[in-house]
């Protein structure tokens, strides 16, 4: 899955802030994190952390510690080239989806396949709470490395994980994800992921929400779904439709102590995507919130 997104690139950036779906997803994961009290203080990681999005909230929201991780060095390479907009802690993050502005090329020490650290950047000074002296900016970490053999790199009290489970090619890998995971989290450490609701296809289109599938194909440990992120050209990519049940038997396989299920939850209504908009996504939403305790 690594050569779609490395060819992809700022196309990715542009799906994930434009399209609905995303802000609900974030939405999502913003609550979780707010119903456990925050971040303040602890050393998280963010796994196929894309361009960054998720690392920085996760910074800007007091982490003493933000590592993003992804096996696409193109993904990574535009991690290290974005800023975020918005602070005020995580729940005031919110107000910051789809919000990204260039701030310029990596230092050349920073090449792919190492680790970079970036002062987070804000727009309107920083965030409160953060545990930070005044002017200071928590440091985000950027690694291109594959979730399935993750190298020693905690522990962390935190990981999350979006859309990371779904490009695991067989079974094997799934198990080595969470394995990965779990070795790198402190006991009683959380896990939050955000992963793809299986059987939608054919029956749901999701096409307003900025994604369509077009295709299901039966082959190996789990179906392959093909898609587009619906930029302008679309941007294809795929990924395989794991039931949830997949993912809590390698959770437990793993060693996390406890799985539990979250329905994905929708921003305010607004404009465009009002109340009907959102009503009907949360009919058969992309993707549910899968919570695991270490």
């Amino acid at each position: 899955m690594r050569f779609h997104y490395d060819t992809i690139g700022e196309r990715f950036v542009e799906a994930r802030t434009a399209a609905a779906y995303a802000a609900a997803d974030t939405h999502t994961l913003l609550g979780a994190l707010d119903a456990l009290g925050g971040v303040h203080g602890l050393d998280t990681i963010d796994l196929a952390c894309g361009y960054g999005y998720n690392t920085r909230l996760l910074a800007r929201g007091g982490a003493r510690r933000a590592v993003g991780v992804d096996v696409s060095e193109e993904m990574i390479r535009l991690a290290r080239a974005h800023g975020v907009i918005g602070g005020g802690g995580v729940g005031a993050l919110e107000d910051a989806v789809g919000a990204v502005r260039p701030v310029g090329a990596a230092d050349a020490a920073g090449a792919a396949g190492g680790a970079v650290t970036e002062g987070a950047r804000d727009a309107g000074g920083p965030a409160s709470g953060a545990g930070q002296g005044a002017g200071a900016a928590p440091a985000v970490e950027y690694v291109v490395a594959d979730a399935a053999r993750l190298p020693q790199m905690g522990p962390f009290d935190l990981a999350t994980a979006v859309y990371l489970f779904n490009q695991a090619a067989d079974r094997s890998v799934l198990h080595a994800m969470f394995r990965s995971i779990r070795a790198n989290l402190r006991e009683g450490g959380r896990l939050l992921a955000i992963v793809p609701n299986a059987g939608a296809y054919p029956h749901v289109d999701w096409s307003p929400y900025g994604v369509r599938i077009v295709d299901r194909v039966l082959e190996g440990d789990a179906p392959l779904l093909k898609a587009q992120f619906l930029t302008r050209p679309p941007a294809d990519f795929e990924f395989r439709e794991w039931a949830h049940a997949d993912f809590a038997e390698a959770a437990v396989e793993a060693g996390f102590s406890t799985v539990g299920w979250q329905p994905n939850r929708t921003p305010p209504a607004e404009g465009a995507r009002d109340e009907a908009y959102w009503t009907a996504y949360r009919a058969w939403p992309i993707s549910s919130l899968m919570t695991c305790t270490a």
